[in-house]
């Protein structure tokens, strides 16, 4: 005979409301009372469904998640934290792959979404209309993509700051031409590409170097756009002494054509990336760490938070910490090829 969150009840003298708040862990049960409830849903042999407990309280239990490129290492990395954070707490995860204009556009016509799930974590940055489509939802919304935004929770890093110790550091060893790989081909509403262009904009005006439009090249976020990026700069009659990439998967695919054209790193070129990637200690790649999975983490915990009392008030940006890697891809400047 299946045993029912009320036979537990009726064992323990508390409420069936009670003993889901226990079963739960949730709170407003003391741990006395809570560990008599676990002990009596076990000799019972009570095991709480799903849908059962969806019907009490209304909840899917399952979380939305909307990616632009899941197979993106910064992408796979936070929600592979946001679903550890979520599943401990007892939650699906439902995703979205919008990798495409017509898979976005469909996605945010449509809003499958709708009723399926109790909050949803945004990785991709939505236009007026599509954030506008999320908050009618009405549930609550986090992202680690982009600034501030009405109805957001948001968790983040100072990209123009990272970018800025970044290049700052190139020029401190005394480099002049500083060409960057970008991200400009990147998704529709990405911030982070401006960001960190504008870093490595301020930090050239503030050194007196006059900027030379010639010395970017885009790699849309790619090893292989790396590569080919960097290959359009060294092809310049100045190619330059030094290279700030937006990302270390551009910074690898830098370093990579760089060694097929037979120069050294940092003797004949300098690099620095951007991220701190799983790879870039394997190849000794100076960067700007970001926590990228800690930021997964906290957008997970900071939508668990809200959904325990649904009227909160969002909370005010989180800004994680970032830092600067010294490792061994970045000299000063070789006297004959900063002329």
């Amino acid at each position: 005979m299946t045993v029912s969150i009320t036979d537990v009840a009726e064992a323990t003298g508390v409420s069936a409301s009670t003993v889901s708040r226990a079963l739960r862990g949730r709170s407003g049960v003391s741990e006395q009372m809570r560990a008599r409830i676990v002990a009596a849903a076990a000799e019972l042999g009570y095991t709480a469904s799903r849908s059962a407990s969806s019907l009490a309280s209304g909840r899917t239990y399952t979380i939305g998640v909307v990616v632009p490129y899941v197979g993106r290492w910064f992408f796979g990395t936070v929600l592979d934290a946001a679903e550890k954070v979520f599943s401990a707490e007892g939650y699906d995860v439902l995703l979205y792959n919008l990798g495409s204009p017509e898979a976005r556009k469909r996605f945010f016509t449509k809003l499958p979404i709708r009723k399926r799930v109790d909050a949803v974590l945004s990785l991709l940055i939505p236009d007026p209309e599509e954030a506008a489509a999320l908050c009618s939802l009405g549930v609550p919304l986090a992202t680690t993509v982009g600034g501030a935004r009405p109805g957001f929770t948001v968790v983040g890093i100072d990209d123009r700051g990272g970018a800025e110790s970044a290049v700052r550091h190139l020029v401190n060893l005394g480099h002049r031409r500083i060409g960057m790989i970008s991200g400009a081909s990147e998704p529709l509403h990405w911030t982070t590409p401006l960001d960190r262009r504008q870093g490595y904009l301020d930090v050239l005006a503030d050194a007196g170097i006059e900027l030379d439009p010639a010395l970017e090249a885009d790699g849309g976020y790619t090893v292989e756009g790396g590569e080919r990026a960097m290959t359009e700069l060294l092809a310049l009659r100045h190619p330059p002494t030094a290279v700030f990439a937006q990302s270390d998967e551009m910074a690898m695919g830098a370093l990579r054509a760089l060694r097929r054209h037979r120069l050294r790193v940092p003797e004949d070129v300098s690099v620095v990336g951007f991220d701190d990637h799983e790879l870039s200690e394997v190849v000794g790649l100076t960067t700007v760490a970001q926590p990228v999975a800690a930021q997964g983490r906290e957008a997970a915990r900071l939508l668990l938070t809200r959904l325990e009392g649904p009227n909160a008030v969002s909370p005010r940006p989180v800004e994680m910490p970032i830092r600067f890697i010294l490792r061994e891809t970045t000299a000063p400047p070789h006297a004959r090829r900063q002329r």
